[in-house]
């Protein structure tokens, strides 16, 4: 990225773009039950490497036949109360096997061995506490994000995104995209599956800061665009979020009085509805560590107001709003939708999706050649790197696309004196 500096090909300001794909961990996907089984399996082989004497002596016997051979989803039990019962036949030798370990005659060392404290952390996720019975959950009481998928890579998470449904991380790529510079990658984000699209944003922004890359527009899909990250994106870093906003999925969006047939007065601290009716009340409240304003309208105005069943199926309407600086970002990204130069500008987001077309057929993006989140992203930023190399192979040709075998051929002694130059 220096030598594209210096060369001229990377300047910051301008435009650029970002999106996100899932990439597969390098294990296997595992169900809760067999995760469980698959744990005992996992510490019992580290054991046995490490401390086969008291392995053989305080193991019984029978486990050889419930943990000895690999284990296979096909194998466990059909019907849900076998499986049940499975579960809670492997909960009880993790929790005999975790009690042994707390014996004064074992060694600090093994209590601490990174397998004994996976087995712990997965038994403490999937069973209930040893004091309350330490039987199976019917359900996991963390989210997604927190919950440890695999023995064998802690950082692995399950993720979903519509119809698709995986194993592992996301990358997101961020990428120029002026018409008159090479596309080079200037920033990656490999982050747990679950992490939504929304919350990578400020770091994206605070990466290419650090790199003096900040662009003036900033174009990213509806997943990256929320009220507060288009006033924080504005206000930190004077960088133009552009993309489409989520719209509301409330009956009045389409046929009624949403939000935007209201008049908000922020100083009076009152909303007038459109047939020009004050609220009630105007209630500041902290909710899910975000600030907003809880509006009420008059009952007895709602109830003889003739428009009632295009605002509202209640017996009064109210609404919630965010602070007037987010409000007023959200209603001019929604206005500016609608223009002719919204939709000339953003045209030019599409082309990422060919960044990450290029990454999983000739680079082997899609699935993980590492465990854990630390080596996945270096990997990743090996992967940007290349994508950048054949970008500026590419230039002497004046195309940032693939080309026939011909035209390469035709262009290849320009394009092998920029690879040697570089």
């Amino acid at each position: 990225m220096e030598q594209c500096r210096e060369g001229g090909w990377l300047k910051a300001h301008g435009r650029q773009r970002t999106d996100s794909t899932h990439i597969l961990a390098k294990i296997r996907s595992l169900s809760r039950t067999l995760r469980v089984a698959q744990t005992m399996v996992y510490v019992l082989n580290v054991l046995s490497e490490v401390t086969p004497g008291w392995i053989r002596a305080h193991v019984p016997v029978e486990w050889v036949e419930r943990y000895g051979q690999r284990l296979e989803e096909e194998r466990l039990p059909k019907e849900e109360q076998e499986r049940t019962q499975y579960a809670n036949q492997v909960g009880t030798d993790g929790w005999m096997l975790l009690d042994a370990l707390q014996s004064p005659c074992v060694p600090d060392w093994m209590r601490t061995l990174p397998a004994v404290t996976t087995l712990r952390t997965i038994w403490e996720q999937q069973f209930e506490a040893q004091e309350q019975g330490g039987q199976w959950r019917k359900e996991p009481v963390l989210p997604a994000a927190q919950l440890v998928t695999s023995p064998y890579d802690l950082d692995a998470r399950n993720g979903k995104k519509r119809s698709t449904f995986w194993t592992g991380y996301k990358v997101h790529f961020t990428q120029t995209c002026d018409e008159d510079a090479p596309q080079l990658i200037t920033a990656v984000q490999t982050t747990a599956a679950p992490l939504s699209d929304e919350g990578i944003i400020s770091a994206i922004h605070a990466d290419l800061a650090e790199k003096e890359l900040l662009p003036d527009q900033h174009l990213v899909d509806s997943g990256y665009v929320t009220i507060a990250n288009l006033v924080q994106s504005q206000s930190d870093h004077e960088v133009d979020l552009v993309g489409p906003t989520l719209k509301t999925h409330w009956y009045q969006a389409e046929t009624g009085y949403d939000l935007t047939h209201f008049s908000i007065d922020w100083e009076a601290e009152t909303v007038t509805c459109p047939q020009g009716r004050t609220s009630s009340s105007w209630t500041p409240i902290q909710e899910a560590n975000k600030s907003l304003i809880k509006v009420k309208f008059s009952i007895n105005d709602c109830k003889v107001c003739p428009s009632r069943t295009l605002c509202t199926g209640t017996p009064r309407r109210s609404m919630t709003l965010h602070p007037k600086e987010q409000m007023q970002a959200l209603f001019a990204a929604r206005e500016r939708e609608h223009t002719a130069a919204f939709k000339e500008t953003y045209r030019h987001r599409a082309g990422i999706e060919g960044v990450h077309s290029q990454g999983v057929r000739t680079m082997e993006l899609r699935r993980s050649r590492y465990i854990g989140l630390r080596k996945t992203h270096l990997a990743h930023v090996a992967i940007a790197a290349a994508m950048n190399l054949v970008q500026l192979t590419r230039l002497p040709e004046g195309r940032s696309t693939r080309a026939s075998p011909y035209f390469s051929f035709q262009a290849g002694d320009e394009a092998s004196s920029l690879r040697e130059s570089f």
